[in-house]
């Protein structure tokens, strides 16, 4: 019954199923794979020193966690490890060797502060502030009927605007990655980040197992990509992984239009339902998934501590 910490064995296939469907129990609004796994592990920048830890008992997967630095921000020493336990396998003493084992790596590598995500749930905040971590930000997820619901109409663009796929850019993503990186930048966030290295960004976004470049909609203005809706499916499943429009384009309705015709295209494709996840002060955000239909569903809270100390 003694519960053994490890990292994650990507060459195992029962591994890889054992931490997706525990993230899939503890967590089932974001999309996990163990080809996603394999990415994560595999494709983060080294810089990150990404972890894939699984606690482990009687052969059983029943904990993971993801531990990385925050390598791509201007601030040094901030580090990530979101813990998840398998929803009938809690208070087996696995997630608290989780978080040992984690904030010992991320200590190593020159952490200071952490961060992690927590369900806004009475045991999961508690477990978290026994640890001593004090809740900061929020998010909330959201959920869409994508086979029931009714999704506004289809709109042809105004002149000059034209409705293009990620798949259009498959010989050459870099205005992609220029989007991104400006509007990832723009996103509230405990941790600042700037997108500097495409080469990275390649690896670790554009070829992700769960991107669906032909569901991905990119809006362009004269010529130029302005807008995009990014869109992750695992089979019936759609997230939307990041919606966003450049600085200067902002307030002309692009984003509302880019994941529009997202969704339109999921549905047609076969998808059911859909998820995205909002940070609770995205005001522009949240109306505009609560003008496509989506519900909350669940909030997370971003805790913190600084490591070395217990904060109090």
């Amino acid at each position: 019954m003694t519960v053994i910490v490890r990292d994650l064995r990507p060459e195992e296939r029962a591994d890889l199923e054992g931490f997706a469907r525990v993230r899939r129990l503890a967590l089932p609004f974001i999309l996990v794979t163990p080809e996603s796994v394999v990415h994560h592990l595999t494709r983060t920048h080294p810089d990150a020193h990404f972890r894939s830890l699984v606690a482990e008992r009687d052969g059983e997967v029943i904990g993971t966690a993801q531990v990385h630095m925050a390598y791509d921000s201007p601030e040094p020493g901030q580090g990530s490890l979101n813990v998840y336990v398998h929803p009938e396998r809690t208070r087996s003493g696995a997630g608290s060797s989780l978080v040992r084992t984690a904030e010992e790596h991320l200590a190593a590598h020159g952490a200071t502060r952490l961060f992690s995500w927590v369900l806004d749930a009475p045991a999961h905040r508690a477990f978290a502030e026994r640890h001593g971590y004090h809740a900061s930000r929020s998010a909330h997820f959201l959920r869409l009927d994508l086979a029931h619901g009714t999704l506004p109409p289809l709109q042809d663009p105004p002149p000059g605007v034209a409705l293009r796929t990620a798949a259009d850019y498959a010989d050459d993503p870099r205005p992609l990655f220029a989007l991104d990186a400006e509007t990832t930048s723009d996103e509230p966030s405990d941790i600042d980040t700037e997108f500097t290295d495409y080469e990275a960004w390649l690896r670790g976004t554009w070829e992700h197992p769960l991107l669906d470049r032909s569901l991905t909609s990119v809006v362009v203005v004269d010529g130029r990509p302005a807008a995009f809706s990014v869109a992750y499916t695992d089979g019936t499943r759609y997230s939307s992984a990041m919606t966003g429009t450049a600085r200067a384009f902002r307030g002309r309705g692009l984003a509302k239009l880019a994941k529009n015709a997202s969704l339109h295209r999921a549905r047609a494709a076969g998808c059911t339902e859909a998820f995205t996840g909002n940070d609770t002060g995205n005001g522009p955000m949240l109306a505009i998934n609560k003008w496509f239909g989506y519900d909350i569903c669940a909030t997370e809270v971003r805790h913190a501590r600084q490591l070395g100390r217990t904060e109090g």
